[in-house]
Parts: structure tokens; C-alpha cells; sequence
């Protein structure tokens, strides 16, 4: 049994037949908004998999939700992949070399890998879908604005050349910035590709029913080994606790999140295993700069110096969760204890804080949150917590996909939404913090702030990048713009049918070599 541990590779010796449970497509059980689509025979080998949201876009380009990755990585195989140590490792790569300038990254390609719909995974198929992800536009657009062009050497040679050295580049290519789309699906279909996804990973695209399901087939031309499903059914669960109960039932073999109050209930359950493992990612409040009376900087800092940490954690989430003050897990090259851990709430200063921005008796805003039960009931503890200080927040229920479009308009005052993380520091904090980048949802535009960001994300030296990530805090905190509450643990729910399970640190299922007895 498992409490707040990892077990990295899960194994079964369940014996028992498995029954398979399906619905039509597009069909609704009483006990959650997922079905599975298709009429799988009883000799297919069908994983169901429960992810608490709908993903919005299963394009990289566009894409900007963790609930896309966890279907993406099963449909596009990148350019480099995170290993269960955390370890950038190459994947559509075979070997590569660095220049010692740094400006210079070349790649060999792996032989014998093909698109899902035939078409031939090649250097041109690289350059294309690079170019494709610095088009003005792309949701991965800061991520690669470091390159300066791109070159087919031959068939399975791509040589990418930097305007200055970028050191997170690997990382950021282990990631969507790295997932290869067919470069003929796309010009077949345009603006529509999106509902056409094809890529070389172990499943191919079979259909998204919105709110519902992601249905996924066998690639059966699988260039990295024998994938031994049939198919994979992500089914959206917008509530965790029908999410348990249909793991509980066999419904389904794997959730994304389990309610910290069904934990138990799970451990105790000898068919299922928990996963629970604390990542790099984390969870907070942006704070519109450009709206109401959260435009205030005073106003920001005492909506972040009364929030306490320690209790939200603590509540909401049984110690499954670490208090942040940044954007920095511990484990990450540029966490600091000294920078990064939460100050106390200090009553007097938080009135002082009031008084400075015009409000000495308090004020009001509106928070966005989404329509999980999870995320009202941490609505409703931050809501509690600043009530006491007079400030008082409206809480505004609204669906996650509108919430990110939004996060883009800067449709809200506040809102509540986290990143799940990404091994370099430069991913957690860059597209977030710098002036104009797509997810600087909170809008803060800090000069001194956008260069040492810039600078740190070119600094090669690990402890002169750290110094260079404590400035950039220190400016976040005096800012305020996005307030930091706490960092997320991965609580996956297992059925002990399901082989071959190996936990990564970015916390993304990978179905690749999953097996299910």
C-alpha cells in the first residue's frame, strides 16, 4: 500500500478476468460525464483512463492545458522525453550535438519512423513543424524565439541555429515545442487539424466527443516497440469522486486525481494502487493588472500576504501538497529556502498594505475558478481566509476551456489557475512573467524583471542561473501579479490489472508499453 510515495513501476498478479464496461459514443453514465466509445470486442484490450477535465485542443500549437498532454503524449512522440529520474533523454532523436558556443544543436533522426496516417518522419518534417510552432500565433512561440533558423542537412539531419544560447531548449523540445504533427495532415486540413490530429506515437486520433471522451486506436506501425493495447479511452470526469467509484467499479483503470478524502479508500481497496508524488508544478491566483482594483500594487500584496499557505494545505489537501511561494519546487535547480518560503500573515501589515492602495476598510474582486468540486472548495478557502481582512471575494463558476480563453482576453480580475510544471526553471516562469508572452495572463510588465529572465535563460552556469532566478523572485513578490499558493502532488488512482505503469516526474501518463491483464 502506498501513502504520500511513489511506486515508479506497478505490476499485477490479478488473476481474475477483466469485463470491459462500454457506452456508445457519446453516451453519459449516472455515475460520470465519461463513456467509452467504440464497440471494443471482449478480446480487445481497452484502457480507460479518467482525467478530471476536457481537453480543449490536442494541437501543440494551440494548446495550453495539462489535460491536452495527457492525450497528446499518446498520440505524438517529440523530439527529446522526460525520463521516470526527471532526465531530459532523446526519443524521435538517436543521437545529437551541442556546439560549444551553444548556438548550434544538431540532431540525428531514428530510421524507420512513420506518421500515423504514412507519411515519412524526416528532418523536413522537423524544420516544418518548428517553423510552424514560431508562426505568429503559436501558443510555443517564446518558447522557440531563440532560433534563429533551421536547416535539412539530409533526410535525418536537423541543425537548429540559436540568435543567442538558450539553455533550457532540450526541455522545452521534451515537451509540446518537441511533439512531431504530420506535416501532410496539416495542409489537408488547415484550421480544422485540430479535430485531425496525427502524429507517430503508440495511438492514433480516433474521435473527441467535447466534455465526454478522447478515443484512441492501436498504432499498429509503431516504431519504438509493440504497443500491447487496442485502444485507449480518456474519459472527463468533471467530478473525482464519480471518478473513484468508477475505478472502484472497473469502469475505468486509471484516474488523473484523487480527492484527498478518497485516498484511503483507495489504498485500502487491494484491487488499486495510489500513485502520489509531489511534481514541479504549482497552483495560485493570477491577478489581473489591468482590472478593477487589483490594478493596485498594494492592493495585490495584501490579497498575497493574507493567504495562508500552510492552512491550504493542510485543509484541502491532507499534507498531499507543498506551500509555495514561488514558482520553484523543492528539487528544482533554482529553489531557494530562503526566497521561496511563505512569509507569516502579518494583520498590521496587510492594514497597512490597504491603507497605502486607497483602502483602508477593504475591498472587492471577482475570482474565476473552475467548475470542479475540488477547485470551489478551494474557492471557498481563499475566500474565507481574506474575508477576515475585509477583503472580499465574489467567486464566478466557469468552465475551464472558457476560462483559459479568459486567461488569453484578460476577461477576469482574478483567477485561479496553476501550471503543472516542467524540469527547467526558464518553463515555469518566462511565458508567465515576461511582458507580452501568452500565458502572462496576470499581465505584469516589470523591465528590470524581463531581463533577468532573459538573462537566466542564457546563462549556462547552474549556481549563476540560480542568483539570476532569486532577483527575478524578488521582483515577482514586490509585484505581485500572481500569487503562488501552493505546489501539486499527482495522486493517481491504478487498477492493479493495469501493467507496466511507471510514474514521471512531469506528471503525464505514458501509455506507450502499458499492458492490462
Amino acid at each position: 500500500m502506498l501513502s504520500k510515495k511513489m511506486y515508479k513501476v506497478l505490476s499485477s498478479v490479478v488473476l481474475s478476468s477483466f469485463v470491459l464496461l462500454t457506452a456508445c459514443g457519446g453516451g453519459q453514465s449516472e455515475s460520470g460525464s465519461g463513456s467509452t466509445s467504440g464497440a471494443a470486442s471482449s478480446q480487445s484490450k481497452v484502457l480507460n483512463i479518467g482525467l478530471k477535465s476536457d481537453p480543449p485542443s490536442l494541437d501543440p500549437m494551440s494548446s495550453s492545458s495539462l489535460y491536452d498532454r495527457q492525450v497528446q503524449n499518446s498520440l505524438y512522440d517529440k523530439l527529446f522525453d522526460v525520463d521516470s529520474e526527471g532526465s531530459i533523454v532523446p526519443m524521435l532523436v538517436s543521437e545529437y550535438t551541442i556546439s560549444e558556443d551553444g548556438l548550434s544543436y544538431t540532431l540525428t533522426l531514428h530510421d524507420g519512423v512513420a506518421f500515423q496516417d504514412g507519411s515519412e518522419f524526416n528532418a523536413e518534417a522537423v524544420k516544418f513543424n518548428l517553423e510552424r510552432y514560431m508562426e505568429e500565433g503559436s501558443k510555443r512561440i517564446s518558447d522557440l524565439k531563440s532560433i534563429d533558423h533551421i536547416d535539412v542537412k539530409d533526410e535525418k539531419t536537423v541543425v537548429i541555429t540559436l540568435k543567442e544560447p538558450f539553455t533550457p531548449l532540450l526541455s522545452v523540445l521534451a515537451d509540446r515545442s518537441g511533439m512531431m504533427v504530420s506535416p501532410t495532415a496539416v495542409k489537408e486540413h488547415g484550421d480544422n487539424y485540430v479535430k485531425n490530429p496525427v502524429g507517430t506515437g503508440p495511438f492514433a486520433f480516433v474521435e473527441q466527443v467535447s466534455g465526454d471522451h478522447v478515443t484512441l486506436k492501436k498504432n499498429e506501425n509503431y516504431w519504438n516497440g509493440e504497443v500491447k493495447l487496442d485502444q485507449v479511452n480518456f474519459k472527463v470526469f468533471t467530478n473525482n469522486s464519480a471518478a473513484v467509484q468508477n475505478l472502484r467499479s472497473g469502469v475505468v483503470d486509471i484516474i488523473d486525481d484523487i480527492p484527498v478524502k478518497e485516498i484511503p479508500a483507495v489504498e485500502n481497496d487491494s484491487n488499486l494502487t495510489v500513485v502520489a508524488q509531489a511534481n514541479m508544478g504549482y497552483q495560485g491566483l493570477h491577478l489581473n493588472n489591468t482590472k478593477g482594483d487589483l490594478q493596485n500594487v498594494y492592493l495585490r500584496q495584501a490579497v498575497d500576504l493574507a493567504i495562508n499557505r500552510e492552512s491550504v494545505v493542510k485543509v484541502l489537501f491532507d499534507g498531499y501538497g507543498a506551500p509555495a511561494y514561488s514558482p520553484f519546487a523543492p528539487g528544482s535547480i533554482a529553489y531557494n529556502e530562503a526566497t521561496d518560503t511563505p512569509p507569516a500573515a502579518d494583520e498590521a501589515k496587510i492594514k497597512e498594505l490597504l491603507a497605502k492602495g486607497g483602502k483602508p476598510d477593504g475591498f472587492s474582486f471577482k475570482m474565476q475558478i473552475a467548475t470542479t468540486t475540488a477547485n470551489e472548495q478551494f474557492g471557498a478557502v481563499i475566500q474565507n481566509m481574506l474575508k477576515q481582512y475585509n477583503i472580499n471575494v465574489e467567486l464566478e463558476k466557469v468552465e475551464y476551456g472558457t476560462m483559459l480563453e479568459n486567461g488569453d482576453s484578460g476577461n477576469f480580475e482574478a483567477m485561479q489557475l496553476g501550471w503543472s510544471g516542467r524540469i527547467d526553471p526558464d518553463q515555469n516562469t518566462y511565458d508567465f512573467l515576461v511582458t507580452g508572452m501568452p500565458n502572462n495572463q496576470s499581465r505584469i510588465s516589470v523591465p528590470e524583471l524581463d531581463k533577468v529572465l532573459n538573462e537566466a535563460r542564457a546563462e549556462k552556469d547552474e549556481a549563476k542561473r540560480k542568483e539570476l532566478y532569486n532577483q527575478a523572485m524578488d521582483l515577482v513578490h514586490e509585484n505581485a501579479s500572481y500569487v503562488y499558493i501552493y505546489h501539486n502532488y499527482d495522486k493517481f488512482g491504478v487498477s492493479n490489472k493495469v501493467l507496466n505503469f511507471t510514474y514521471i516526474p512531469d506528471g503525464i501518463i505514458r501509455t506507450a508499453k502499458l499492458e492490462k491483464q
